[in-house]
């Protein structure tokens, strides 16, 4: 799995929104758009791609914990992060070598919030596991 993160500034940035940074352009967020299809494409094209979602800000997210027993649902963003999940890709490649190549190929993605770089995990089973 590979996974890309962002911030609640990011999300505003990309949607218009005052973040105290400028917003992204038109044409920032049309070559975001080409880059992330052809990307996709070409990962569906060689029979790699599993399954490749993206994430809404984490203002609409929720924390579920279970504290003194109790469920307790508290609403995003969440102060204390400023990272959070912003989407994800299953690959289904030759091994953590090739899937490491894909991530790379993303970091190119063009845009104002793109760049804080991506985990390329494992799922267990995978025959992968890397012993520590």
């Amino acid at each position: 799995m590979i996974t890309a993160y962002a911030s609640q500034q990011d999300f505003d940035v990309l949607t218009g929104k005052d973040s105290g940074r400028p917003v992204a352009s038109a044409e920032e967020l049309s070559a975001i758009g080409e880059f992330l299809a052809t990307f996709v494409a070409e990962l569906s094209a060689s029979g790699e791609l599993v399954d490749a979602q993206g994430l809404a800000a984490p203002v609409l997210a929720r924390r579920v914990e279970l504290r003194d027993g109790a469920q307790v649902v508290t609403d995003g963003p969440f102060a204390e992060t400023e990272e959070v999940l912003a989407g994800y890709w299953v690959v289904d490649c030759s091994g953590l070598d090739r899937a490491t190549e894909v991530a790379a190929r993303l970091n190119e993605c063009p845009g104002p919030v793109f760049g804080r770089g991506t985990l390329v995990q494992p799922f267990l089973g995978d025959g992968d596991e890397i012993e520590h």
